[in-house]
């Protein structure tokens, strides 16, 4: 099919769909593919959002993560999500990362988090709450570098609750920051429930950007976060619909092409430093030479 066949919605999106495929880090280095680290409140949507965009480029409706509204977080291992394109038949190179939500009646451990973000916790590692897990605990990365750590956070929130959210997962929240912003690691947010913060979006997914509802709660979400607007993204999930529709897929793809550039980054920040570090040892083991 030529390009002037193809409508101007429809070609944006294929274009932005290449661009994911075609995807790979920043820079010459031994990192494979991006990890971004979803984190958010229970029932938000993080498990449905990897569901979403496996969906975009499986061509169909699936959900390979559990998802759902209970009262506790379905999700109790850490994953580290592949995404195929079924029609390159290629994998991405990026992993859409997993791992409890917030709840309001179990805190986040902190220690447990932290060594998530430094690549310690393997893919596929059960968590207990009953047995924190230590550098003694089994398959423990020791020594994990740039391809094990995490790249870009995207917290996932419920933009329709966003006003009674409960205190103690703003707490949560904002102690999760403190650690980032000690790693510069970028931080964005995924606005999910579109649909439920204003009719004509649920009517029609491409008002969104003209909605003042969806607006304000975007303006209202960076605020609570303490981050600028343009790191807040609005999205919809593919839940009640049983086909894909071009709208919804835009949203994820454009967030996911957002958090990627966040990914590039940090890790040119981090390689920048390894680089700085690495001329700073050269040049103490040249100068002791020098004096031996």
């Amino acid at each position: 099919m030529g390009e002037s066949n193809i409508s101007e919605p429809v070609f944006t999106f294929l274009n932005l769909k290449k661009l994911l495929v075609d995807y790979k880090p920043v820079r010459e280095t031994n990192v494979s593919a991006a990890n971004i680290l979803l984190v958010g409140q229970i029932g938000a949507g993080k498990s449905s959002f990897f569901n979403s965009v496996n969906s975009v480029f499986r061509g169909k409706i699936t959900s390979k993560a559990s998802s759902g509204s209970f009262e506790h977080s379905v999700t109790t291992a850490f994953r580290k999500y592949k995404i195929k394109d079924f029609t390159s038949g290629k994998f991405l190179n990026l992993r859409l990362c997993d791992t409890r939500g917030f709840e309001d009646e179990l805190a986040m451990d902190i220690q447990e988090i932290t060594y998530i973000l430094d690549g310690n916790v393997p893919d596929q590692y059960q968590f207990n709450p009953m047995v924190p897990i230590t550098p003694d605990s089994p398959r423990f990365i020791r020594g994990p570098d740039l391809t094990d750590k995490i790249h870009c956070v995207a917290f996932v929130v419920d933009g329709s609750t966003i006003d009674v959210m409960p205190d103690k997962v703003r707490k949560q929240i904002k102690d999760l920051q403190v650690i980032l912003n000690q790693r510069n690691l970028p931080q964005v947010v995924l606005m999910t429930k579109l649909d439920k913060i204003c009719p004509d979006v649920e009517e029609d997914i491409s008002n969104t950007f003209s909605s003042t509802a969806i607006a304000n709660a975007v303006k209202k979400v960076g605020e609570m976060m303490g981050l600028p607007r343009g790191h807040v993204f609005p999205i919809k999930n593919f839940e009640k619909e049983t086909k894909l529709t071009l709208g919804v897929g835009f949203l994820l793809m454009d967030a996911l092409q957002q958090c990627l550039d966040f990914a590039d980054d940090f890790m040119d920040g981090q390689l920048d430093k390894m680089d700085s570090e690495g001329k700073k040892t050269r040049e103490k083991i040249g100068y002791m030479c020098t004096l031996s």
